[in-house]
């Protein structure tokens, strides 16, 4: 062998073993910041699937995260005064009672049945409201029993609403008690970009508000395209977490991607992954959200591929396809939204925590994020935390992540998570059927 081609290939060899042993000893993969991996404990007799298989979870260093109870189809949760757990199952029409046994789990009981998609659950004292897909109700809560239900609001919109012909995309309704007694339920829209909404009786794609002592229900922020996330903050504030549109049009006349021609109006499937936000928003008497005709741009240079991102006072540019003029509501003139998440996040409970969670996190809004159906790569699910301090929403962490792989696969998907009184988040998910307790260390 001639000593030019040896040398070549020794040089190969040594470049290709120390290539191997970079990869061997490269980091594994980061995970957001001060998180780590944590096997999800799971009491005996609970592991069922998904959670028959070792499921390894994201959460802050030092902390735990386990199996607190199975509820198949688990959906929004409230603490009642008595220190239980109350958990909706729409799926099935009931309501369950979670009462803790110590800190590894809890007994499950019905605690209504019967109900007709039941999903917002809010407390007033000892006032439990139940939002089913059609009405708000008002319980006698005491000894462990809901009884003499009085209605709030009837004849809400819901799929066997007859005008509606069965067709309804968001029929679940959330509910929040405002502190001076108002009752605050959302009503989402039947689609995607169904504008008929907006002059429906009563309104869909809205917050709407009753009265304290009662009245009838009035719209209180409109636009809002589904804002299944409802809450009201320490300050009396009412807040929203919404379920952004689908399959959005590229809204701006010029080439999105190279060459010559204009995007606008095309369907590209890059630019959809992140648009529109879903936000977070604070909302005030007759706040306008934009659906249809306005969607929150996340894009700090609006319109060109690779922008950075901010989801900080996020704001609003027109939708091409619904308002290509800009006629029919002018998007400029609309506040920003104060907070967000990434397109198709799917953000669904939303509440806050008044007391301070440790390291660092102190009071804030906590939000079930159940991820994407539609987007490539899929959008991960994972319990967000947004840090609240002098009436304001910081920016965007993850809390609990780790439920999706790196294929897109899932084995379970948020859907609320609230504060309990021993110091302990509670985390729901329909996916998997459970209710998580996350702890902090010594608790």
């Amino acid at each position: 062998m001639p000593a030019r081609r040896f040398a070549l290939l020794v040089t190969a060899a040594a470049l290709l073993a120390s290539a191997c042993a970079a990869q061997q000893s490269a980091p594994a993969a980061t995970h957001p910041e001060g998180l780590a991996s944590v096997t999800v404990s799971v009491p005996e007799g609970m592991n069922s699937a998904p959670l028959d298989e070792t499921r390894q979870a994201l959460v802050p260093r030092g902390w735990t995260l386990s199996v607190f109870a199975r509820v198949p189809g688990a959906r929004l949760a409230v603490w009642a005064p008595d220190g239980t757990l109350l958990v909706s199952v729409p799926k099935n029409g009931t309501v369950v009672r979670l009462v803790p046994v110590g800190h590894d789990r809890a007994t499950v009981s019905v605690l209504l049945r019967g109900l007709n998609q039941p999903h917002g659950l809010a407390f007033s004292g000892s006032t439990l409201y139940v939002a089913q897909s059609d009405r708000v109700d008002a319980y006698a809560y005491a000894a462990g029993m809901a009884t003499n239900p009085h209605p709030v609001v009837t004849g809400l919109p819901d799929a066997k609403s007859p005008e509606l012909g069965g067709k309804y995309a968001h029929a679940l309704k959330s509910v929040a008690v405002g502190q001076d007694g108002a009752v605050y339920v959302s009503v989402g829209s039947t689609g995607n970009i169904s504008a008929e909404d907006l002059s429906a009786n009563p309104p869909r794609a809205s917050i709407l508000r009753v009265p304290p002592g009662g009245g009838p229900a009035r719209p209180f922020a409109v636009g809002v395209r589904n804002g299944t996330g409802l809450a009201v903050a320490p300050d009396g504030a009412v807040w929203t977490a919404v379920n952004s549109r689908d399959n959005i049009q590229y809204p701006f006349d010029r080439p999105y991607a190279g060459g010559s021609k204009s995007s606008q109006g095309k369907v590209i499937d890059e630019y959809v992954r992140d648009h529109p936000a879903e936000p977070l928003a604070k909302l005030t008497p007759g706040r306008n959200l934009g659906w249809p005709y306005c969607e929150p741009d996340p894009d700090v240079q609006q319109g060109v591929r690779g922008s950075a991102l901010n989801f900080s006072k996020i704001p609003f540019v027109r939708d091409f396809e619904t308002n290509p003029d800009g006629r029919k509501l002018d998007c400029a003139a609309l506040p920003p939204a104060e907070q967000g998440l990434g397109g198709h996040s799917a953000p669904l409970g939303l509440s806050f925590v008044t007391t301070d969670l440790p390291d660092g996190y102190g009071q804030g809004a906590l939000v079930g994020v159940h991820g994407s159906w539609n987007a490539t790569p899929p959008r991960a699910p994972e319990v967000s935390f947004f840090p609240w301090k002098n009436g304001e929403m910081g920016g965007q962490r993850t809390l609990v992540g780790g439920f999706q792989a790196q294929n897109g696969s899932r084995w379970g998907r948020p859907v609320a998570a609230v504060a309990g009184p021993d110091g302990a988040v509670y985390i729901t998910d329909d996916e998997a059927g459970a209710v998580y307790r996350l702890a902090p260390p010594g608790r």
